[in-house]
């Protein structure tokens, strides 16, 4: 099947993909962009979790400071190497980082560096409440795993929506740019200051 040019153009465009893993997508696709879309976010997918465990102590420091002046954040992202430290690809992501760590005010990196006591304390509070809703005792358990997860989104950087696309989570940008640049993507840490807290 010969593949159109104009399709690979768009592809490339809307994936950040390479020449040659857009006209393989849209073969394997049958032309179908849509389709070849979802293909290569799988490959990336595939790809990033892969490059997941190699070390990343490149990087460099982003910061954000919102427009009236009153909250401000630094955050550090690392790669493999300096080479991809330059690129636009990881400035931009690093700088949309920064901007939606100022907006969504997360209060962790991961799930994994969320404290145990506050984790026991939050999934206490969420016993509590189903309790005092009358759910039946046998599913509060359940109940609380359902509103940890919740709680994840809403305070875990890589698990928050993506302010510009709610239809992504941080983490997913991240191994999007994974798949793109061949390295290794990791936010170490992160600073949010805002006036008067």
């Amino acid at each position: 099947m010969s593949i159109d040019m104009e399709a690979v153009k768009e592809l490339r465009h809307r994936s950040g993909a390479g020449v040659l893993d857009c006209k393989k997508a849209l073969q394997e696709c049958d032309g179908d962009i849509e389709k070849a879309v979802d293909y290569l976010r799988e490959k990336g997918l595939a790809k990033a979790a892969k490059k997941a465990g190699r070390t990343a102590s490149e990087g460099l420091v982003f910061s954000y400071i919102h427009t009236n002046g009153k909250i401000g954040t630094l955050v550090e992202l690392n790669c493999e190497t300096d080479f991809v430290a330059r690129t636009d690809e990881f400035q931009e992501l690093g700088k949309e980082i920064a901007m939606h760590i100022a907006a969504a005010a997360p209060l962790y990196v991961s799930v994994d560096d969320v404290p145990a006591e506050d984790l026991e304390r939050e999934k206490e509070i969420y016993k509590a409440q189903a309790l005092e809703e009358g759910k039946p005792e046998h599913i509060v358990e359940k109940i609380a795993e359902g509103r940890l997860a919740k709680f994840y989104e809403e305070t875990c950087l890589l698990e928050q929506k993506y302010i510009r696309d709610p239809e992504k989570k941080i983490k997913d940008l991240i191994i999007e740019k994974i798949a793109v640049l061949g390295e290794n993507i990791v936010v170490r840490r992160f600073s949010r200051f805002s006036i008067g807290e």
